[in-house]
């Protein structure tokens, strides 16, 4: 008990927005079904059944056999780490970029094991990879897939517009990963890689269950899909439940609770009414900067009906979730899984910049192919 309280003290964003969102139900009371639509229960779902599934992949052993296999045939730090950001931004168009992150930041983790890959500066670069990549596809992340339905523009058409962008921020991320990385070689350590074999039926049952955990998200059922994931690791599995990061879903739930309150305040309502979003570059700075506030999703919600153009406002909340942390709750989830000291401070000290060059970049860029 004296552990788990210790555990729960050094949660400050937790804490933080717990905090937050208890004053200001106190402060501005609402109706229950507030409070269950601002929780956001299948977004939270689905990152359970997400952590079950790749906490069960990690535990067969299959993630640190595929770490060795690649340090063992990529020789360079600098190509592997692009390697790995490519990797990253490739899957978050297809898979979304929280599921991208779930796959790649323990593959990276246990390459970081077994080698002398800097996994502080992977996980400040993946994060940047999954926004960048994420931003291409209208199933990239749940902001596109608001806008896009909301549209309701062709597929290909939305990942046009998009292109630009997506471009330019995966240009700038894979420029920084080349910059940034050392110029060794990448040395594999043998005495620390993991000899045991890999648990086939634990790894196959934990592929099979991550494929059916995205279909379920993708169909509306991730509640419920969780749940079976749940069931099924408690009776095949139980370690596995044990190994899963609780309080990063508390963290989520007290975030989805104080900025979904604080995002429909009255005052809050009141200043969005006194912008001119209207103006290409007025929507575009105000999607960036309240997505630095209160998260890019979130920001999304925020601006959906007082938007004039739906692609603008994609393009600025996909580029606000850079800068700070809270941008976009894919920068947590990547510090959260890589849990590198200090991890937060040396994100912030490179994606404040990457913003304040990657803002005006992609807008010169967007105005001037659109």
């Amino acid at each position: 008990m004296d552990d788990w309280w210790a555990q729960l003290k050094s949660e400050w964003l937790l804490l933080l927005f717990a905090a937050l969102a208890l004053a200001l139900a106190l402060l501005d009371p609402h109706p229950l079904a507030n409070y269950r639509r601002w929780l956001q229960v299948p977004t939270l779902a689905g990152l359970l059944g997400l952590m079950l599934a790749i906490q069960g992949i990690r535990d067969s052993g299959l993630v640190q056999h595929a770490a060795g296999a690649l340090v063992a045939r990529v020789h360079s730090l600098r190509a592997l780490g692009l390697l790995l950001v490519t990797s990253t931004a490739l899957l978050a168009t297809v898979l979304t970029n929280d599921v991208s992150l779930f796959l790649i930041v323990p593959l990276t983790l246990a390459i970081g094991a077994i080698s002398n890959l800097p996994v502080a500066r992977m996980a400040v670069l993946e994060a940047l990879a999954v926004n960048a990549g994420s931003t291409l596809s209208p199933i990239g992340n749940p902001q596109n897939l608001l806008l896009w339905q909301h549209s309701q523009s062709p597929f290909l058409h939305f990942v046009l517009a998009m292109l630009p962008a997506a471009a330019v921020l995966f240009a700038l991320v894979a420029a920084l990963a080349l910059a940034w990385l050392p110029k060794g070689r990448a040395e594999l350590h043998p005495a620390q890689v993991d000899g045991h074999p890999v648990a086939m039926p634990l790894a196959i049952a934990s592929l099979l269950a991550l494929v059916l955990m995205v279909l379920a998200m993708e169909h509306g059922h991730a509640l419920a899909g969780a749940l079976a994931l749940a069931a099924a690791y408690a009776l095949a599995a139980r370690h596995v439940l044990g190994r899963i990061d609780w309080l990063l879903l508390a963290t989520f739930a007290a975030i989805f609770l104080g900025l979904g309150h604080f995002a429909e305040l009255p005052l809050v309502q009141h200043g969005l009414d006194q912008l001119a979003l209207d103006r290409p570059l007025t929507l575009f700075a105000s999607g960036i900067a309240i997505s630095q506030i209160i998260s890019n999703v979130p920001a999304t919600v925020l601006l959906l009906d007082r938007a004039h153009d739906a692609t603008a406002l994609a393009v600025a909340v996909n580029v606000g979730g850079s800068g700070l942390a809270i941008g976009s709750l894919a920068n947590l989830i990547a510090l959260r899984l890589a849990d590198q000291p200090h991890g937060l401070r040396l994100f912030h000290r490179v994606s404040v910049p990457f913003l304040l060059v990657s803002a005006p970049a992609v807008y010169l860029v967007w105005r001037w192919m659109g």
